[in-house]
């Protein structure tokens, strides 16, 4: 019985007390809108404003006058004096010239041909020691023998005596590869015969 009248009085005062905090924070939550201020400035703006002429004064672009100035005075000539001549003949100054008889050339005498002349080395490459001969340490020698041709080219290459056979093929190989003057004779190249040469092969110590 007591809880039911506690109850009843309880209800109203919750009732009232709610009431009063939803007030309270209406109150504090809105607040009155302030109006703009009004400074009583008026803006105006034309859209098809006039531009101003402007009175701008002429540069004056007249040329004056040019000073003439008078062109320098041509430089002074100098008279040439012409040389004279001697009066006296070149015989009397340098004395007189002697006589020489003149030579005879007889055609049989004289040849215009080019002197005869044998067959020269021009570049002689030496050979390349045989890898075998170098690694078994064997020294020795090739004697070579060949013609030269018109145009100064070995031809007909043979080794004719050589103290190994290793030595053979390298001795042709150098040879193959020299340079000569050919034979003239009367002013006409031609094929020398049996030219004969010596290939040494040395180990260097």
């Amino acid at each position: 019985m007591g809880s039911i009248v506690r109850l009843i009085i309880g209800i109203p005062i919750a009732v009232l007390v709610t009431f009063g905090l939803f007030t309270l924070m209406k109150t504090l939550i809105f607040v009155d809108e302030a109006l703009p201020e009004d400074d009583g400035v008026e803006y105006r703006f034309d859209i098809n404003p006039q531009v101003e002429a402007i009175d701008a004064r002429a540069r004056d672009t007249s040329i004056d006058d040019v000073t003439q100035v008078d062109p320098p005075p041509p430089p002074p000539q100098i008279e040439r004096q012409a040389a004279d001549l001697p009066s006296e003949s070149l015989s009397t100054i340098v004395g007189s010239i002697p006589d020489f008889a003149a030579p005879e050339l007889n055609s049989g005498n004289v040849s215009f041909n080019v002197s005869d002349r044998n067959a020269q080395p021009l570049v002689r490459i030496p050979p390349q020691y045989p890898p075998r001969a170098a690694e078994r340490g064997i020294e020795g020698y090739c004697l070579m023998e060949f013609n030269v041709s018109p145009d100064g080219t070995p031809i007909d290459i043979r080794a004719i005596d050589c103290s190994s056979s290793m030595f053979e093929r390298t001795s042709v190989r150098a040879v193959e590869r020299w340079r000569y003057s050919p034979r003239i004779v009367s002013g006409v190249a031609q094929t020398r015969t049996g030219v004969q040469t010596r290939l040494d092969y040395q180990l260097d110590e």
